[in-house]
């Protein structure tokens, strides 16, 4: 897992994390709970794109944004480097 700060960087969040699961099935599984878990925090409007599919799965919670890879699409994307964070292969499977 990998949090990156956004302040300075962009409006849309004050963090993005992100993370891995080794299945389309896990991906999932780890999304459905982060929103259980955030809504039982308080944040009711928390929501998720791309849970059906399970290969990427978005969960917005408002200032922090969550995305779930499985490993292929992570590198795939490879979001770290778009966001300015330089970090190796190892790292991003985490």
């Amino acid at each position: 897992m990998i949090v990156i700060d956004l302040h300075g960087k962009s409006s849309i969040a004050d963090y993005l994390v992100i993370a891995s699961g080794r299945s389309n099935r896990q991906v999932a599984a780890l999304a459905e709970r982060l929103i259980d878990a955030l809504r039982q925090a308080g944040h009711k409007r928390a929501s998720a794109e791309g849970l059906p599919l399970g290969d990427w799965v978005l969960v917005d919670a408002g200032d922090v944004v969550v995305h779930l890879f499985r490993p292929e699409s992570r590198v795939h994307y490879n979001l770290e480097k778009m966001w300015g964070e330089d970090f190796t292969e190892a790292e991003a499977e985490g």
